[in-house]
Parts: C-alpha cells; sequence; structure tokens
C-alpha cells in the first residue's frame, strides 16, 4: 500500500512521510480513526515506506511530498502484505475449523485476503463475516501475545524494521494487554509497533501511555447514494412510528435493525443524529436541510423538523449516544433498539 492508494489523507500521510524522513520514528505507536478514515491502510503504508529502499521524493506544490517507490523488493512483498518482517495481529473467534483458543497466527491467510479484497478498508464486521463466526464478538487473547513477544525478540530477517501492526487493539483482553506493556514499553531494536484502534474507551491507560497517538480524520463523511436513500426511509418509518407507537410494526422495525451487522447499526445511529442535529438547526436558526439530509418524503420533510426543539434535542442525541455506546459493547441489539425507541417516543412528544 502506497500513500498515493489512499485518497484524502494527503496532510496526515505528507506529516507522516516528514517524521520518517527526520529519523523521528517512536517505537509504538496507535493510528485512532474509524475504519473509513483508512487508518489501517494509512499503517501499512507508513510502514512501507518505512522500509522502502528507493523512497520517492515529489517537487514542491505535489499533493503528496515523498512516498514509497512501489518497486524494490520490500514493496512488492509489502503490496502482497508477504515481508518476512511485517507481522500482523487481529480479532478472531472460534470457526468451523478452529474449534478452540483461536489466534491471528491460525487466519493469517484469511485476513491478508480480507484485506486485499477490501483495499485495508473492511470493517471489524465484515472482517468477521468473511471468517463465518455469526455474530460472535472477536478478540485479541493471550496467545497473541505470547506469539507478538517470541516474534519480536527475533532479529529481522530481512535487516530492516521489524512491523507489527494490531488491528482493533481495543479487543485486547486483560491478560494480553498487560503481557504486552513491557513490549511497548521497550521493544527490540529497530522495532515498531503501531495499534490501529477506532476507540479508546476500552483500552488501559497504561497502554495508551506507551503508545504516541496519531488521530485520522474521516476523510468524508459522505455514504454510497444508495445506503443513503435506505437509512432515510429507515429514519422516516422509524420516526412515525414513535408517534404511533404501534407496538407490533415497531417490533418488526427492530426486527428490521437487528438483522444488521453492528457497523451498520452504528452507521445508521449516526446518520440519525446527523439528522436531528440538522432538524434542530431549521428549527433554532432557519438552516435548510442539506441534500444529503433530505429524507425523500416532502411532507416528513415540511413537518418533522418543528418536532426537534431546545427542549428534546439534547436528551435525544444523548439516548442515541448511550445505543451507540451499547452497540459497541455487543450489547444485544433487539433490547437495545426498543429501549431507544421507548425513550426516543416519550422525548420526541415533549417539544
Amino acid at each position: 500500500m502506497r500513500f498515493k492508494d489512499i485518497e484524502g489523507q494527503e496532510v496526515l500521510a505528507n506529516r507522516l512521510t516528514e517524521i520518517i524522513d527526520s529519523g523521528r520514528v517512536s517505537h509504538a505507536q496507535m493510528f485512532l480513526g474509524p475504519t473509513s478514515s483508512g487508518s489501517l491502510a494509512l499503517a501499512i503504508a507508513y510502514a512501507q515506506y518505512l522500509n522502502c529502499e528507493h523512497r520517492q521524493h515529489y517537487p514542491e506544490g505535489s499533493p503528496l511530498r515523498a512516498d514509497s517507490c512501489g518497486e524494490c523488493p520490500s514493496c512488492r512483498k509489502y503490496q502482497e502484505l508477504m515481508h518476512t518482517d511485517l507481522h500482523l495481529v487481529f480479532p478472531t473467534a472460534t470457526t468451523a475449523t478452529v474449534t478452540s483458543k483461536p489466534c491471528s497466527e491460525d487466519f493469517q491467510e484469511e485476513f491478508r485476503q480480507f484485506l486485499s479484497d477490501n483495499r485495508q478498508l473492511g470493517t471489524e464486521d465484515e472482517w468477521y463475516a468473511a471468517l463465518g463466526v455469526d455474530n460472535k464478538q472477536g478478540m485479541i487473547r493471550e496467545r497473541d501475545a505470547d506469539n507478538i513477544v517470541r516474534t519480536l525478540g527475533l532479529k529481522a530477517y530481512e535487516g530492516g524494521n521489524k512491523v507489527l501492526i494490531v488491528w482493533m487493539p481495543e479487543r485486547m483482553n486483560l491478560s494480553c494487554a498487560n503481557k504486552l506493556l513491557k513490549t511497548l514499553e521497550e521493544p527490540a531494536e529497530k522495532t515498531l509497533l503501531l495499534l490501529v484502534a477506532e476507540s479508546t474507551d476500552r483500552m488501559l491507560q497504561t497502554i495508551l501511555s506507551r503508545v504516541q497517538q496519531t488521530v485520522v480524520p474521516d476523510r468524508n463523511n459522505d455514504i454510497d447514494p444508495e445506503r443513503r436513500t435506505a437509512m432515510g426511509a429507515m429514519f422516516v418509518s422509524w420516526m412515525r412510528l414513535l408517534f404511533k407507537l404501534n407496538m407490533q410494526q415497531l417490533s418488526g422495525w427492530v426486527d428490521q435493525m437487528a438483522t444488521l451487522g453492528r457497523e451498520q447499526q452504528k452507521q445508521f445511529l449516526q446518520y440519525a443524529q446527523a439528522s436531528l442535529r440538522a432538524c434542530f438547526l431549521k428549527t433554532a436558526a432557519g438552516y435548510e436541510l442539506t441534500r444529503e439530509l433530505q429524507f425523500g418524503d416532502e411532507k416528513f420533510d415540511a413537518s418533522f423538523p418543528a418536532m426537534i426543539t431546545p427542549n428534546n434535542v439534547e436528551q435525544m442525541m444523548q439516548a442515541m449516544n448511550d445505543a451507540l455506546y451499547a452497540i459497541e459493547r455487543n450489547a444485544y441489539a433487539k433490547i437495545t433498539f426498543m429501549q431507544l425507541s421507548f425513550t426516543l417516543s416519550k422525548m420526541i412528544k415533549k417539544r
């Protein structure tokens, strides 16, 4: 992966290449940002640039100041994620073929294929779907930590920098996290540890204190137009059900939401929050709904924003934040969305 292949992150890419060129590489770093930001792709491009034998530097005024060459032996191996000094760790769960004590070592081929198929932009839920683990929650376990400590204790095979990329380190269990503390604090020479996380909420403070954090901004908030239309329709039907509170129909809507993966559920809640915020701005300040937040229903577009007022907007946003928090922690989706629906139904009527 080269920086030129990652759209919308030129500013951060330039900062990362400048850090490497200046020799100020921290041995333990965290790339923190949503999957859609390209955080994992940036981590791989960063490692590839670090080990590139013929780094390319571009004229002043170019979008990128530098990039890996893409042609040297190291780059070619990184392109295939097959470099002997690149090690990948990620959450796993039991499958039909690995029925107990799974770890990253058991699924290296599958993970490389997943990254290749999704251009390093695949979500956690999509990874679990590719593994075929149904609704199981993945984890990074003690066995992973043992493999990390052993692997990083060896010399680099090709004489460059050893790189360990841990995707979704927030999935490390307590035993694994504690075992990695010494490695994060005192890694072997010419070793780079890159953690690629979406959230720090579930991570030990002792881990966070040992890594240099780089916040990866989301490149944009665009959602696929077809997906946006579908979410708009779901939002409209949900809000109407909150007024009627027809339990049979509401249960059907909740059942439909529960069939979606966690990432899609989170995306819908974020879309709903953005919609409520836009409606409030229209009510309070007269701002028109943007094209992206128009729902495709003229009657609803005209009347619903008036329902979101200073009397209920803050409580409704907090209720959705609580639901997002619960979904991220693998809460039972039907209960989460039904409870949220009851809460919003009360709030929306107190305008």
